[in-house]
Parts: structure tokens; C-alpha cells; sequence
């Protein structure tokens, strides 16, 4: 619809141009956007407001101008005429268009031959995206906090993709320094008991049954060979054998997910490959980093931070920001245009450091966004699950999928804006009833599929479409219309959440056409028509759940 909408205000604005002899600006642009209310026609456009500005006139007087341009059009054009039926102007120089039914209807026949291809676009031109994500130390099972930014950055690289961006998912694999030498020593503390030599744990060390089953597996098959072992070596083995362990279930939960990486970034790479020693350089001679009492700093608040940061210890070690730095200016080296990283609420603070470390390093501070994912809280009948990490109690990812299912988990998981707190309510995740809106918009997917068994007749394609009259159908079309600019507003603001309100309110749209129209009925040609445009909300609200990573059921 708005595609027919910019062809006319273009050529509008071309002959505007000529025949007053005023250049538009270069960067001239102007929105389009579908009205809330069905009285402000199908199309809004505040063009003359922007146009009003450069040959200051009044907005309400450049748009009546340009209303008459259009409908003078209409009556020698009629490709006008058979798209934009009326144009009115509205409050202070808005633009509203009402489209012929025909031209609504035609949006039909492209859902019908695109099929999965319909809302793809080229929004994105090509550009090359690193979206990092999860990222969690293999120091334990997935938790539901990982879930959650597990399933958005999924469902983000599968929506940039659908909108013309190039991605690359990444899982940034921290399994060197001091969290996995606590690791290793906790399971051998643990192995050791199983000999009857019990020695102290220490305060920072992982529990959980989990560091339990660790050890026990160690016994089975290695038996008694380690206590007998120098314990340096010892720890070395075992904090290796659990990371890698733990790091195999992690891939295991995560494939169940339908969550999969194109790469996992070990962070061994960067002292391997001295990136960290190449970062440090550049920032050195940039003259961004500076001595004092005995440690190595980086000059962040020539940035914008409030204050710098130390990069190397006074007694040698690197703090948790230097190999996050060269970590990034790797990621540009490779070439990406834009680097998304997916980050819990207790990094907000590391923010401001990295963007200041890349435009110390001469990147644009600008490609680098940053998504802080909030926590989620699991209720059941109304009350908290209460978890304690710290004491190695906590409701693991594999947990949740074996109570509320796949599809459930990451429905639940996106439908917040990631930026919100989410309440995950267990026991509406698992009811099978409107009320539960994963199953709502599955559902009506459901629902279709058993219409179109019960018409026992295939799809026709070419069924007469100007039988559509009814303006339930009419609403329901103009908004799988509108799904594409969905689908690009949600990649531009990196929200897949916009993707479930979507089919939610295509679902409700869909449900509420069904209640007032029979779809199967005594007239066959009107049955033809509205199974061909049931078959088409169908194919769009599957088109969406694939973009969630989601299943699209043929019975319920």
C-alpha cells in the first residue's frame, strides 16, 4: 500500500520542482504510516509538513495542493485512479489516503506468490552484522536468565536476515582465567569426597548438584587415578574436563532451542594470536593509555567516560576490560559493518568503557549497540520461583523447555521489550486456552489449516476478489499488507518483541472475521474466495513464527 502511496508523492514532488523552479533538498524524506483510526483512511503521510518548511507556506495549504495535483491525476491516469480512491486533508496538513478496495486486494495474489519470501526485504542493503550473544562462562548449566538472551539474539539474527542484513552469530567462549581455575577445583573438592578426603571448600566455589555429577563422573571412569596426582596437575585436567563438559550440555540446550552460532570464540585466541598485545600497541600509540602506580590505564574519559580504566594490574594481570577490547577491535577487523552485543543488566555500567575503547581505537562508537537483556522471574499459581545462585540453586534452561515446551519458552521470552523486567508465568505458558498467547496465535494457524481440510477443495489463486466486501476482510488484509514495514521497523530498532505483537494482533484479527463470516459456505464462489484469503493469513503468520524460530502447527 505505501509503496503505491511514495510512487505518487515522488512524482508529486518532481513536478512540483519543475514548475515553481524550488530544488528540494537532497536528503528530503517524509513518512508513511497506517492510521489507528479507520476514518483517517489507509495511508498517512506528513509530507507537507517537511515540503511546507522549504517554501514556507502553510502545511494545510501545500497539502491541499498537492491533493488536487492527485485527484487531477486520477481522472487522466488511471493507475491513480485504480489505487487511491480519495484523499483527504486532515488537522494541521496531514495527508490521508483511502485506497480502492482492488488495490487492497491485490496484496493476495503477492502473499500467494512469494509464499515464505513474502516480508523479506533489502532494508538492511547487505550490511554485514556480528551479533554476539550468551556468551555464558562454562561454569554451569544455561539458566533462565541465558535463556532469555539466547532466544532474542536468535530471533534477532533470524529477523535481520529476513530484512536484508548480512549476520553472523557469535558466542564470545570465556574459558581461560580464574573462574574456570575455581571451576576445575571445585568438581576435584568434590572427587576427593567420593574418596573420603574432605577438605575445605572454598567460599567462591560453584556448587550445585551439578559440581557433584561432575565428580561423580570423573570417579566412574577415571576411579582413584587423580588422588594420587600433584594437585597443580590435577586442577589443570579437571578444570578442562568441566569446561568442556559443561560447554558440550550448554551446545546441547541450546540446539534444542533452535538456537545455534555460526562460530564460538574461545578467548584463548586472543593471547594465541597476541590481539591482545596488538590492541594495547594501538592504543599506545594513539596516545590513549598511561602509567601510574605501577598499572597500565586507558585515557576513557577523553570519551566520554567518568573515569579510566585500568588495563593491566600493577602486578602484571589484565583486567576484565582488556581482552573485551581487543575482542572488539577483532570483530571490526573482520570487516563488520555493525556489532550487536546482547548483555544481563549488571554490565549496563561496562557500556560507555567498550564504545570509548573502539573510538579510541578509530571505530565509530555509533556501530557498536549494546542490548542490555533484563532478568526474567518465574511464577507459579501466582508466586516467585525462588532461586539463589550463589547457593547453586537455580531453574536451569533445560528445566523450563521440559515444563512449558520450546515454542512456549521462546514465545514467552521475546514478547517483552528486552529492556523490561519479564514475569514468566509458568502455568499460563502451559494452558491451552486464548488466554495463553503463544498458543492464541498458533492456534489460529491451527484453525486454518482445518478449515482448509474441511473445504476439501484446493486453494484457488485465481478466485474473484472482488467478492471481498466485508470489512472484517478488509482490515485483515491491510494488515498482512503491512507486515514487511513490520518486519523493518522491528530490525531497525532491534526489537524482535514488534514480530509477536504482530501475529498477535493478526491472530485477533483473523479470530474475529471467522466469528462474523463463514468461510465455507452455500455460495461456492464466495467459499473460494475466502479460503484463498485464509490461506494467505495463514502463510503470513507462518512466515512469522519462522522469523521467532518458532513452529507453526497444523492441528492443535
Amino acid at each position: 500500500m505505501k509503496s503505491a502511496v511514495r510512487d505518487f508523492i515522488e512524482q508529486y514532488l518532481k513536478d512540483f520542482s519543475q514548475t515553481t523552479s524550488i530544488p528540494l533538498p537532497e536528503d528530503f524524506q517524509f513518512d508513511l504510516e497506517q492510521p489507528k483510526k479507520k476514518e483517517h483512511g489507509d495511508v498517512a503521510c506528513n509530507f507537507a509538513f517537511r515540503l511546507a518548511k522549504t517554501v514556507k507556506q502553510n502545511p494545510v495549504q501545500v497539502a491541499e495542493k498537492a491533493r488536487d495535483f492527485y485527484l487531477a491525476a486520477s481522472r487522466n491516469d488511471s493507475k491513480f485512479k485504480n489505487v487511491v480512491r480519495d484523499i483527504q486533508v486532515a488537522g494541521p496538513g496531514f495527508l490521508n489516503f483511502f485506497l480502492t478496495e482492488s488495490s487492497l486486494t491485490q496484496i493476495l495474489k503477492t502473499i500467494w506468490a512469494e509464499k515464505e519470501n513474502f516480508g523479506r526485504t533489502d532494508f538492511g542493503k547487505g550490511e554485514k552484522v556480528l551479533i554476539e550473544f550468551v556468551s555464558a562462562n562454562p561454569t554451569g548449566p544455561l539458566t533462565i536468565a541465558h535463556g532469555r538472551q539466547a532466544v532474542v539474539g536468535d530471533a534477532l539474527g533470524r529477523l535481520l536476515i529476513k530484512t536484508g542484513h548480512q549476520v553472523y552469530r557469535e558466542y564470545y567462549l570465556n574459558d581461560r582465567g580464574v573462574q574456570i581455575q575455581i571451576l576445575g577445583l571445585s568438581v576435584y573438592l568434590r572427587y576427593l569426597e567420593l574418596l573420603e578426603d574432605k577438605r575445605e571448600f572454598p567460599e567462591k566455589g560453584y556448587q550445585g548438584e551439578y559440581i557433584r555429577d561432575l565428580a561423580k563422573e570423573v570417579f566412574a571412569k577415571e576411579g582413584k587415578r587423580f588422588q594420587t596426582m600433584p594437585e597443580e596437575e590435577a586442577l589443570a585436567w579437571f578444570s578442562t574436563f568441566a569446561a568442556n563438559t559443561i560447554l558440550e550440555d550448554i551446545r546441547k540446550d541450546l540446539a534444542r532451542l533452535d538456537v545455534r552460532f555460526d562460530h564460538y570464540f574461545s578467548e584463548q585466541t586472543l593471547g594465541e594470536e597476541k590481539l591482545i598485545d596488538r590492541a594495547l600497541e594501538e592504543l599506545k600509540n594513539r596516545g590513549f593509555t598511561f602509567q601510574s602506580e605501577g598499572a597500565l590505564w586507558f585515557r576513557s574519559t577523553d570519551f566520554g567516560d567518568d573515569k579510566d580504566r585500568v588495563l593491566i594490574k600493577s602486578n602484571g594481570e589484565y583486567t576484565y576490560l582488556t581482552p573485551d577490547i581487543a575482542y572488539h577491535e577483532e570483530k571490526f577487523k573482520r570487516g563488520f559493518h555493525r556489532i550487536v552485543n546482547l548483555w544481563g543488566p549488571d554490565h549496563h555500567g561496562y557500556v560507555p568503557r567498550i564504545k570509548a575503547a573502539c573510538q579510541a581505537l578509530g571505530h565509530n562508537p555509533n556501530f557498536v549497540n549494546v542490548l542490555i537483556v533484563q532478568l526474567t522471574t518465574l511464577f507459579r499459581k501466582g508466586e516467585p520461583v525462588r532461586m539463589s545462585t550463589r547457593a547453586g540453586e537455580f531453574v536451569t534452561l533445560k528445566e523450563l523447555m521440559d515444563e512449558v515446551g520450546v515454542d512456549a519458552t521462546r514465545f514467552f521470552f521475546l514478547m517483552r521489550k528486552i529492556e523490561s523486567h519479564l514475569d514468566f508465568d509458568l502455568e499460563l505458558a502451559k494452558q491451552k486456552s486464548d488466554e495463553n498467547p503463544v498458543y492464541y496465535v498458533q492456534y489460529a494457524h491451527a484453525r486454518i489449516s482445518n478449515i482448509l481440510k474441511f473445504a476439501e477443495i484446493p486453494v484457488d489463486p485465481n478466485a474473484n476478489l472482488d467478492l471481498i466486501r466485508e470489512q472484517e476482510e478488509l482490515e485483515v488484509i491491510k494488515f498482512l499488507a503491512s507486515f514487511p514495514e513490520f518486519l523493518n521497523q522491528a530490525s531497525e530498532y532491534l526489537e524482535p518483541y514488534r514480530v509477536i505483537d504482530y501475529l498477535r494482533d493478526l491472530s485477533a484479527l483473523f479470530h474475529k472475521f471467522y466469528a462474523h463470516h463463514r468461510v465455507v459456505n452455500p455460495d461456492p464462489e464466495l467459499s473460494k474466495t475466502r479460503l484463498f484469503l485464509v490461506a494467505c493469513i495463514q502463510r503470513v503468520l507462518r512466515n512469522g513464527l519462522e522469523v521467532l524460530g518458532m513452529s507453526a502447527p497444523e492441528k492443535m
